[in-house]
């Protein structure tokens, strides 16, 4: 996976315990499927009650987003199945829209459990977990979102070294995520689901717990901000002014060879997908394009929205897919 090369526009860790959480009680990521759904969102949204981390691990170099969902009384009709969107009926089949933070491991009765702390180094290795339902049971039930029933984020504490998985679910509800070598240093690890049952159904948890990989971490000095990097060949060029609480669109072209690119295929029912993970507390947020889906005749350009809660640099990983070859961009943006 080649995330590429970046071209600087100008310059511009902590680790996300509880506290962390609770600082953050104000960050929220959008990403909607129109800045008119963006801006009533707004409205819509209530700030729900923050989770708390059972897990921390040692402050190091940090990582994204599916995760604060709407309270249950935050029920509007006309918009439900529309991730992110939970309780709001109508909408199904719209690009992704999910929100989130990821910095607690357990929320609203949902945790993220894992006995794994440590993880070894420089080579392939297993990760198994379960979501522990308010009953105190694993949860079983997922419903599918980006033709998955769970998405599975991977990211050094210094932004680097970001893996975007599909772990498989046995029987009785033990996830394995199959991670490929990992730096040492620490790692947040993010899930994404949405429960099919229970008394949070249809509503959009991300959690996330931390792990530690012995041996001698060396943090990586975050790039600067920059509008364009390029990845296997491919030119990505990034427009848009971010401010925080403010939404905006990110215009994302696409080109080869100077030609602009108009074979893209569908990833997980989308042209692309665009992972940003904050500086300071590794929050995340995890964008699509609104662009329709066609065959594999994405591109050149494509259109995303973000409303992003709070300032500073933001790592963006870019995916999209060509010939049946998935490929990732890397770039840094700044929201003022």
């Amino acid at each position: 996976m080649n995330t590429g090369t970046e071209h600087q526009k100008s310059p511009s860790t902590a680790q996300g315990d509880s506290s962390a959480a609770s600082r953050w009680a104000g960050h929220r990521v959008l990403h909607a499927c129109s800045l008119a759904l963006a801006v009533a969102a707004i409205v819509l949204f209530t700030l729900p009650a923050r989770g708390s981390s059972t897990h921390s691990a040692p402050a190091g170099p940090p990582g994204m987003d599916h995760g604060m969902t709407a309270p249950p009384s935050a029920t509007t009709p006309g918009m439900a199945g529309m991730p992110g969107m939970a309780g709001m009926p109508g909408m199904a089949g719209m690009p992704a829209t999910a929100t989130g933070e990821g910095l607690a491991a357990e929320r609203d009765g949902y945790r993220l459990d894992s006995a794994a702390t440590s993880l070894p180094a420089g080579r392939a290795v297993t990760y198994p977990f379960t979501v522990i339902g308010p009953d105190g049971r694993p949860v079983t039930d997922f419903a599918e979102v980006q033709t998955k029933q769970l998405h599975f984020y991977a990211i050094r504490s210094d932004l680097t070294g970001y893996q975007h998985l599909h772990p498989t679910m046995a029987p009785d509800g033990t996830w394995t995520a199959e991670l490929t070598a990992l730096e040492p240093g620490t790692w947040r690890l993010y899930a994404s689901f949405t429960p099919n049952t229970g008394p949070r159904k249809g509503s959009e948890f991300v959690l996330s717990r931390t792990v530690t990989v012995p041996g001698q971490a060396t943090a990586a000095p975050l790039p600067a901000a920059t509008d364009s990097t390029t990845a296997d060949g491919y030119a990505i060029a990034v427009q848009g002014e971010l401010t925080a609480g403010t939404p905006a669109p990110l215009i994302v072209t696409i080109s080869k060879d100077g030609q602009p690119v108009t074979d893209l295929q569908p990833y997980l029912d989308s042209y692309a997908h665009l992972s940003i993970v904050h500086e300071g507390d590794q929050a995340l947020a995890h964008l699509h394009p609104t662009t329709p889906v066609h065959a594999d005749h994405g591109g050149p350009t494509l259109t995303l929205y973000a409303l992003l809660g709070e300032p500073g640099n933001w790592r963006a990983y870019l995916q999209f897919r060509t010939a049946g070859q998935l490929h990732t961009a890397a770039l840094t943006l700044h929201v003022a």
